[in-house]
């Protein structure tokens, strides 16, 4: 269960580890539990940690940023690790996803619903 620190309108969620097929469809599962319980206006996906990620990995991303849109939330990625950034630009979802290059800063952070998990 991931540890929540703080509150306010933005919700940051910080996976560490590999996002691959083994483990998506927990960080899919956690994504939907965080943007369906609380009303909130944006989400912060703070992907510093993440060490690699698959195509389930992004799919789970893509399944996040989708039920986001619909329910009203803007999304956001913060702080890209070098291996994602990579995979994110062969792919074009760094097109598609707005990224925010202060993601994991400790006063941008401060105040807000705070959220980590490892996979």
């Amino acid at each position: 269960m991931p540890k929540i620190f703080n509150n306010s309108d933005i919700t940051v969620i910080r996976p560490a580890g590999c996002l691959n097929a083994t483990n998506a469809w927990e960080f899919e599962r956690d994504l939907t539990a965080l943007l369906t319980k609380a009303p909130r206006t944006m989400l912060l996906v703070d992907l510093a940690l993440v060490e690699s990620i698959d195509s389930a990995g992004l799919m789970a991303l893509v399944s996040g940023f989708k039920l986001a849109d619909s329910l009203g939330w803007s999304w956001r990625l913060g702080d890209v690790s070098p291996a994602v950034k990579i995979i994110l630009e062969l792919t074009q979802l760094d097109r598609v996803f707005a990224k925010s290059a202060s993601g994991s800063d400790e006063d941008t952070l401060k105040n807000h619903l705070v959220v980590s998990c490892s996979y």
